[in-house]
């Protein structure tokens, strides 16, 4: 047989972006944790801002003046968000501590090598996904509480002063959170380790914020993550949290930096 006719060694396929982009956007939709995880996140979020909605239009005409002049729409609509986030923040680890679980991870950085542009596609599937549903549930969790505000007369509509921004804002937060805990799960490569520390950044700082002593104790706790993160779901201005933008724009810094100290130990580890 002449070397014309010999058989070449196939050449394999490069690994492009976008074919990780569709790899990770498959890998999302189809775990089962996945669909799980999410309607957990639309129940707990939907459903905690429709009953404490209900609760305080049942105890609204026993409020003082005081009390009435705090209320936020925006706010008290979203509050279900501060509960939800938990479902974002595990959906975030699990995305890629469960590579870690199964071994997948190898697989994965075999058929993409190049680990950075491996993990920004995860990150942005993750974000693009958590970002949908994010927008959905404060959509619902705000339209549904304003129809119980209605009773009281203490209702408000997207158009109002600082609505729209408090509504979108919250999913962005959610998002947010999300690729936070993916940044920690690359971190931490172990879920029960990495879901009790998005538990402690969201929940467990604040509590000691609270504690903290003087004018000082109460600016530190302004810049907490998720007190920061928080925020952005408020419509109208208090001396007890930042700006909203403000706020927001630190949690996306607290975000930026643990997904930069995850991109730079992910490519110096082995899986």
């Amino acid at each position: 047989m002449s070397a014309a006719t010999t058989t070449a060694p196939m050449c394999a396929k490069r690994a492009t972006f976008g074919n990780v982009l569709a790899a990770e956007w498959t890998k999302i939709l189809t775990v089962r944790s996945t669909f799980w995880t999410l309607l957990a996140a639309i129940i707990v979020t939907i459903g905690l801002s429709v009953l404490l909605a209900w609760a305080f239009t049942t105890g609204y005409d026993k409020m003082s003046a005081a009390d009435r002049a705090q209320f936020d729409p925006a706010a008290f609509a979203l509050v279900g968000i501060n509960f939800g986030m938990v479902a974002f923040g595990v959906l975030g680890v699990l995305v890629i501590t469960g590579e870690y679980a199964t071994g997948m991870i190898r697989t994965s950085l075999t058929a993409m090598p190049r680990r950075a542009e491996f993990l920004a596609a995860k990150a942005l599937v993750l974000g693009l996904v958590t970002l949908i549903v994010g927008q959905l549930v404060a959509f619902a969790s705000f339209l549904l509480s304003q129809l119980i505000f209605t009773s009281k007369n203490i209702d408000a509509s997207l158009g109002d002063d600082g609505m729209l921004r408090a509504v979108m804002g919250g999913g962005l937060y959610l998002a947010l959170i999300a690729v936070m805990a993916l940044g920690l799960g690359v971190l931490l490569r172990h879920t029960a380790g990495s879901v009790t520390t998005v538990l402690g950044l969201l929940f467990v700082l604040p509590i000691i914020g609270q504690f903290l002593p003087g004018g000082w104790g109460n600016t530190v706790a302004k810049f907490l993550p998720s007190n920061a993160g928080g925020a952005i779901l408020s419509a109208r201005p208090s001396d007890d949290i930042l700006a909203p933008w403000t706020g927001f724009g630190m949690f996306v810094l607290y975000t930026a930096i643990v997904l930069a100290a995850a991109f730079f130990l992910f490519q110096k580890r082995d899986a």
